[in-house]
């Protein structure tokens, strides 16, 4: 098929799964430029470093099979996820030590983003290598676009939420967490790229990755559930910040928090970065140590200061309204 046809179709999906996955994040949103270089990290970084390990391992593997046929199924069901879990994952070993990466909800979407992008990139290759007429080519667009990129999505989330839960847990065996987190994604990739290797059992990878689709999504949605759980309480628990009313800790809590009227239009956005920072800055700080602990310190420290001065403004409103 065309070139361009073949972009677009990668292009699109891909794209829109992405911001999708962004938007889903309601409680503090990672800056996009960010969850875009992990996307463009997986789009190019990670496949360049993929076909060369893949390259590497196939040679080997060749020296020992003669046969093809052997050679290319240990390539699809074994190499591919053991390599590209690798290469997709490394980014996630550089960014999940900024101040960007906070919880289990951002490794779910940072994690996610490389996902998208490696399968972007991928798909693009499937379509352009092997669409050799339109049907062909429209079933791998259809098939590629629902399953096997949104594997790739999964499998890198799992390591991307392992890594949130290692970053914030004192645990003298916390090393584990990576590692499962690894583990859990080859298995996911191992388990898709086997059942779809053979005719007969291509319905039951399709199954199996419906129900990881759900498992992500109930992952996604119980996280989310908790961070509003740790706004309720951290915000709830406040004594210094009283002048925030219990009205305000449900809203900030809520998706009431996007409607005007409620405080002055001039810093509710402002109030409601700063509430919820705070909020998960206090509880991240009892989940860490060392260097990491006095960060959040000086940021609590930082934030409150700032969120009094909100808080003021807000009593200093509603006094003059009822004045």
């Amino acid at each position: 098929m065309p070139i361009l046809a073949s972009l677009i179709a990668a292009v699109v999906p891909m794209t829109f799964y992405m911001i999708l996955l962004w938007r889903l994040d309601k409680y503090e949103k990672e800056p996009f430029g960010q969850v875009l270089k992990h996307f463009l990290w997986g789009a190019i970084g990670a496949v360049i470093l993929a076909l060369i390990a893949s390259s590497l391992f196939s040679s080997a593997i060749e020296i020992i099979f003669p046969s093809i046929i052997v050679v290319g199924l240990l390539e699809a069901i074994l190499i591919a996820p053991i390599v590209e879990e690798a290469t997709k994952g490394i980014f996630l070993l550089r960014s999940y030590k900024s101040n960007h990466f906070d919880n289990i909800t951002d490794g779910l979407v940072y994690g996610g983003a490389v996902g998208l992008g490696f399968g972007m990139t991928e798909n693009f290759l499937y379509f352009f290598v092997y669409g050799v007429d339109f049907e062909s080519w429209l079933s791998l667009v259809i098939i590629r676009s629902i399953f096997s990129a949104v594997m790739h999505c999964i499998a890198t989330a799992t390591l991307g939420m392992f890594l949130a839960m290692y970053k914030f847990n004192i645990s003298p065996i916390r090393f584990i967490l990576p590692v499962a987190g690894y583990a859990i994604a080859v298995f996911i990739h191992f388990m898709w790229n086997l059942s779809v290797s053979f005719e007969s059992t291509f319905f039951l990878g399709l199954l199996f990755l419906l129900m990881m689709i759900g498992f992500f999504f109930g992952v996604f949605f119980l996280s989310l559930a908790n961070e509003r759980k740790i706004i309720l309480s951290e915000l709830g628990s406040e004594r210094e910040i009283s002048l925030i009313s219990p009205s305000h800790i449900e809203i900030l809590s809520s998706l009431k928090r996007n409607k005007k009227g409620w405080i002055n239009e001039e810093y509710r956005k402002l109030y409601i970065t700063l509430a919820i920072k705070y909020a998960f800055r206090k509880h991240q700080l009892k989940n860490s140590a060392g260097k990491k602990k006095e960060f959040y310190e000086k940021e609590i420290n930082t934030l409150k200061l700032k969120l009094n001065e909100i808080v003021l403004k807000i009593k200093n409103d509603f006094t003059g309204v009822n004045n």
